[in-house]
């Protein structure tokens, strides 16, 4: 009976793949979304990951997501280098400051001011220079990328066009001249301001003067101490927020998905994709199930049980679903990937091949098993029928 109800399925080739078709589109856009989503999610706590030498942050208790700058005051330092399981701990600043380029172009770029004796906090892949560097007077480093990109520069020296900052350029942050010593490298971030590195005292002194300067805390945990514990204690003896790298991280990413708009905007786009699915598979089955109707009639009059015809429709469905699935899977992942090198968020994990399959598969299953139906109401006698 596999025979039969495959040479069932394709001896329509026009109605083959028609279902392929629309199981592939349905496959494509549930894949391929869900990616572009899991990327732009990723991207949301890439700074908070790659600032990896830390145990715990301690900002602001009303601090949403790793920009959302509340400054803390400069002695909340000191305080928490007090706390029992605290094995050091050093100051961070980070704030959105005005920049103007040697061509004249201005800008709003991210300072974060790292401790000058220990440069905590840095980023760990240097292209050009070292992270050491930022001890030399009035330096900076830059992201090798948004060096090319946000801190591009409009002209260069006579005869060239346009070119990315670069190592000795000088830029005014907040009217105050910094020379670039390095470049550095990182995963591409969410927010799309330019991000510079100098140091602790140095970002204090180009920032606008205000009570409360300093950002964030970080903290590393005394060898065999609790973290969740040395939390605790931190928040009951200064009266602030200290969250490990991955709470910080689903903070950020939390509050950005909910306040953006973006989970809502691309669960529409998956859900559509789910729906497009059913209706094109349930469209197309009830019309193959309607004109082979004589055919599976002749399955029952032959002694053929309501349980041959639905391992039957139960196969067809498999078949065509896995290769509309699977056709849809690999656009997704060759576009994605194609697009990906134009700076698109895309990002495939396992789960979401395996999730798709499952949720594409299941609205063919569901859109076959509501097609049979007919199918079980077939009395034999209908082959006869003219």
């Amino acid at each position: 009976m596999s025979f039969v109800a495959l040479r069932m399925l394709i001896g329509d080739r026009l109605k083959y793949l028609a279902l392929v078709a629309g199981l592939a589109f349905a496959g494509l856009l549930v894949t391929q979304q869900s990616s572009i989503f899991t990327g732009y999610a990723s991207r949301m706590g890439v700074w908070i990951r790659e600032t990896a030498e830390n145990d715990l942050w301690v900002m602001d208790p009303q601090v949403q997501y790793s920009d959302d700058i509340k400054p803390i005051t400069d002695t909340m330092l000191y305080r928490v280098r007090g706390v029992e399981g605290v094995r050091w701990a050093a100051p961070m600043y980070k704030g959105f400051l005005p920049a103007r380029l040697p061509d004249g172009t201005i800008t709003t770029v991210r300072v974060v001011g790292l401790d000058d004796a220990t440069l905590t906090g840095g980023p760990a892949r240097m292209v050009e220079g070292a992270l050491a560097d930022l001890r030399q007077d009035r330096a900076m480093i830059v992201h090798v990328r948004q060096a090319a990109d946000g801190l591009r520069l409009k002209s260069g020296m006579p005869g060239e066009g346009p070119r990315p900052l670069r190592v000795g350029d000088e830029v005014s942050i907040n009217d105050n001249s910094l020379r670039v010593t390095g470049v550095f490298d990182a995963s591409d971030e969410f927010f799309w301001d330019p991000v510079v590195y100098t140091t602790y005292s140095r970002a204090l002194s180009i920032a606008p003067r205000t009570r409360k300067l300093s950002t964030f805390v970080l903290v590393k945990t005394a060898e065999g101490a609790d973290v969740k514990d040395v939390a605790r204690r931190i928040e009951a003896s200064t009266g602030m927020r200290a969250m490990t790298p991955g709470q910080f991280d689903r903070l950020t990413m939390w509050f950005l998905l909910t306040r953006t708009g973006i989970l809502v905007n691309f669960g529409i786009t998956v859900a559509l994709g789910v729906v497009i699915g059913v209706l094109a598979s349930a469209q197309t089955f009830f019309s193959f199930i309607v004109e082979n109707t004589r055919h599976f009639a002749t399955i029952k009059a032959m002694g053929g049980s309501d349980w041959t015809i639905t391992r039957m429709i139960l196969l067809q469905v498999l078949v065509v679903g896995g290769v509309g699935y699977g056709i849809g899977l690999g656009l997704a992942a060759v576009t994605g990937q194609f697009f990906a090198g134009g700076g698109l968020a895309f990002r495939m994990p396992w789960q979401i091949p395996v999730l798709g399959a499952v949720s594409v598969l299941g609205c063919c299953m569901f859109a076959g098993m509501i097609s049979a139906f007919r199918v079980f109401r077939l009395q034999p006698a209908a082959v006869f029928k003219a």
